[in-house]
């Protein structure tokens, strides 16, 4: 007994001993952030905006006050709204304000900070680390990748070291330092959680996540590599509350400097443009293309007059590589083609008919305004076909107002393969196993001789957008 007592002791100073270097060494990490963080704060700095806002309710030039039935209990309502509003005159304005955070990347006073901060501001204040204020004025501005370039008059300023977010390994330990509810220079640390992050109406911007706690006021603030240099600009939380979840994103420092240097050269953003509507490729997809495995990008559409008409790419291209850069889904293909070089040719490895080859593009600028097309019409209903759907002719008018050349509009699902794959009533039928739909005589007889249980593409249009869709053709 007195044996086990000793052995039990033995391994219980063993574990103790452990313990307590891995404490010295979490302290030690810890000590390090304390050094990293004197070190970087100086080029950290709060930004506060000001913007004149109308006061009260509004109504829009040429509005007039509508007809109400006689003895309505709004009438007296209206009435003293009305006329209240042409007693006041001239509107009222009030000031709001807002807080961010941003830092120098340059002595003579060059700051980098968010779009969304400084959108729309009268007035823009930069307080510094030693607290001086100091007006700043916006040089340029970028909403697509949401940074802004700003300018104090103000010299030998400390300067935050740029890095590269290439070097960045999920796991890796980031610092971020900015003015959360505008409390200045707060401190939070976490690590990488992932990269190369695509987010809802955000398509040029592979963002870095982390769980570094970000919250309103840190928006355009630094996030900091454990060497002390600025690896991304801190943009966006994902919240259902408002405030912190474990999910931040960051602007990747390389596409944050490529803005710099174009809105200091020539005052404005160029960005490649291919001109295709993409989607990702699911497993039941790749299979119909004749794929092992899904990856890459869908062309589900070619725009018109694009460089990507001009170069001759198809409908039912699957874009694998470009610029010798790998396309693992479609929305890792916004980003590479953004930052490519306008006018050059450059190599598009694709998927035709299950087989590799390369298309010459040469890129054309981005254009400001993304192209829209409306869905409308209203054809009768025939009887479903063997896939579950029915379908009737487009009229002239109606492939004007959808701008397309071919096609028939689904106009009645039931229960089967086409409602299994994701057809609905009002779709737009644009090819079926990559063969152009021209009407719906030629369709009928098309899914009529599809073989049994094979994966086909199916081309639809909806809401102004092709989707292409994996449809299993049951057994006839």
């Amino acid at each position: 007994m007195l044996k086990l007592n000793r052995f039990f002791a033995f391994v219980l100073g063993v574990l103790f001993v452990t313990m307590s270097v891995a404490g010295v060494a979490r302290a030690s990490h810890l000590q390090g952030f304390s050094e990293l963080i004197k070190s970087v704060s100086p080029c950290v700095v709060n930004i506060s905006t000001t913007q004149k806002v109308q006061s009260g309710l509004h109504l829009p030039e040429g509005f007039e006050m509508p007809e109400l039935p006689e003895g309505s209990p709004f009438g007296d309502l209206f009435k003293h709204f009305f006329e209240q509003q042409q007693e006041d005159g001239e509107p009222e304005y009030h000031d709001v304000k807002s807080l961010g955070s941003g830092f120098i990347i340059s002595p003579d006073g060059y700051v980098l900070t968010n779009y969304h901060v400084v959108k729309g501001a009268d007035e823009i204040i930069v307080r510094l680390s030693d607290r001086r204020e100091l007006k700043a004025k916006i040089i340029g501005d970028d909403k697509r990748s949401d940074i802004a370039l700003l300018k104090i008059n103000a010299s030998n300023l400390p300067v935050a070291k740029i890095g590269s977010s290439h070097d960045l390994e999920v796991g890796d330990w980031v610092l971020a330092i900015g003015s959360p509810f505008g409390f200045d220079h707060s401190a939070t640390a976490g690590i990488v959680s992932a990269k190369g992050r695509s987010l809802p109406k955000e398509n040029y911007v592979p963002f870095i996540q982390t769980d570094v706690a970000i919250n309103p006021g840190n928006s355009g603030g630094p996030l900091f590599n454990q060497d002390g240099e600025v690896v991304g600009v801190n943009s966006q939380i994902y919240s259902r509350s408002g405030g912190y979840m474990g999910l931040s994103f960051s602007i990747p420092i390389e596409v944050a400097m490529d803005v710099v240097d174009q809105l200091k050269t020539s005052g404005k953003v160029s960005r490649g443009w291919l001109g295709v509507l993409i989607q990702d490729v699911t497993t039941e997809l790749a299979e119909s293309f004749g794929m092992k495995k899904p990856r890459g990008a869908l062309v589900a559409k070619v725009l018109p007059d694009s460089p990507a008409q001009k170069a001759g790419f198809k409908v039912g291209d699957i874009i694998i590589r470009f610029n010798d850069i790998d396309v693992t889904n479609s929305a890792s293909l916004p980003p590479i083609v953004g930052n490519t070089k306008v006018g050059v040719k450059i190599p598009v490895e694709v998927v035709r008919n299950a087989r590799t080859m390369v298309i010459q593009v040469k890129l054309g600028e981005l254009p400001e305004e993304g192209e829209q097309e409306v869905e409308s019409g209203h054809p009768s209903i025939e009887k479903a076909n063997r896939i579950g759907v029915a379908v009737a002719e487009l009229s002239e008018e109606q492939m004007s107002e959808q701008s397309v050349t071919n096609g028939v509009v689904v106009t009645h699902v039931v229960t089967g393969a086409a409602s299994d794959a994701g057809i609905r009533k009002g779709d737009i039928i644009l090819s079926v196993d990559g063969k152009i739909i021209h009407d719906a005589k030629q369709f009928n007889k098309l899914v009529e001789g599809l073989p049994a249980g094979k994966s086909v593409a199916v081309l639809v249009q909806r809401s102004g957008s092709p989707t292409f869709l994996a449809l299993k053709v049951p057994g006839k």
